[in-house]
């Protein structure tokens, strides 16, 4: 395995524990901020500023999303998330211990299920550690991030008609899936860092900034209105799994040989499936009321 590839697995971790104390922050500061209002999104954007823990949580996730680009400007994108998808099992020991979070044991089990079922999807692609793998064709990279982009719109609408149980984890999905978009565009710009300043001027980076910030909206609202692990969670799955899908579709990384790998990325995304349901929302850890 090249050096290169070893520095940006390297930095992938780094992104998994930076990102997971990112939402947690996040998180603290969305519930202090006024609601969301999709109609006024800058408006709501610059109101979620109000609270220093959104602050605090929009810099530290900043640093997490510097590393990243790192990440993928080095390795393969299917095995930098599969070293940030095995990362996710550090949820639910910073939720509790860090940020007096209540995890019960089957949102253990969830978390710990959906990190192993993508570190396992992403690691059986195949072999990809020569190389960053970063060639794709241009209407490949539209149709793919173009897909995602439209398949969080109705996740939103239906989002808007349910309760925060279920609205919550939608709209984690709808922007795991924004953010995959953008992970996606930044791997496919990654190529393009030679040229210098010249990157920043491209239909990439536009893209790649819409999706952010559209994330980033959707994002916080899902923190309002949902709990913070299965909402990161879902979040994460969803970002990983349209991420680690696009080193087969867009990126061209080659896939395994043998039937047993087959059966065993398989199963890897049963396992993701089974953990989606063993996330029902956690109990925030907070004082019992005294008595009038």
């Amino acid at each position: 395995m090249p050096l290169s590839v070893q520095v940006g697995l390297l930095l992938a971790l780094a992104t998994a524990f930076v990102s997971i104390l990112g939402f947690l922050f996040k998180h603290r500061g969305a519930a202090e901020a006024p609601p969301v209002q999709w109609r006024h999104p800058i408006r709501s954007t610059l109101s979620l500023f109000s609270s220093k823990w959104w602050t605090i949580g929009i810099i530290v996730a900043t640093s997490s999303w510097v590393l990243h680009v790192g990440a993928l400007a080095l390795a393969p994108i299917s095995l930098v998330q599969a070293v940030i998808a095995g990362g996710l099992v550090l949820l639910t020991v910073i939720a509790e211990r860090l940020f007096g979070l209540t995890v019960t044991r089957r949102e253990w089990i969830g978390v710990a299920f959906t990190a192993v079922g993508l570190a396992v999807l992403a690691a059986t692609l195949g072999e990809t550690a020569g190389a960053s793998h970063n060639d794709y064709t241009g209407s490949t990279l539209l149709l793919y991030v173009g897909g995602l982009s439209l398949l969080s719109l109705p996740l939103m609408l239906l989002a808007g008609r349910s309760g925060p149980t279920l609205g919550g984890p939608l709209l984690a999905a709808a922007a795991g899936l924004q953010w995959g978009a953008s992970d996606v565009t930044i791997k496919a710009a990654s190529g393009d860092l030679g040229d210098g300043l010249a990157v920043l001027f491209t239909p990439l980076t536009l893209t790649i900034l819409v999706l952010s910030l559209v994330g980033l909206v959707v994002s916080a609202r899902s923190l309002q209105i949902g709990d913070a692990v299965p909402v990161i969670a879902v979040t994460s799955a969803a970002a990983n799994l349209s991420t680690i899908a696009s080193g087969l579709v867009v990126f061209r990384e080659p896939l395994p040989e043998g039937s047993g790998a087959v059966a065993l990325r398989l199963a890897a995304l049963a396992l993701v499936v089974v953990a989606a349901t063993l996330t029902p929302g956690p109990v925030r850890a907070v004082p019992e009321p005294r008595p009038a």
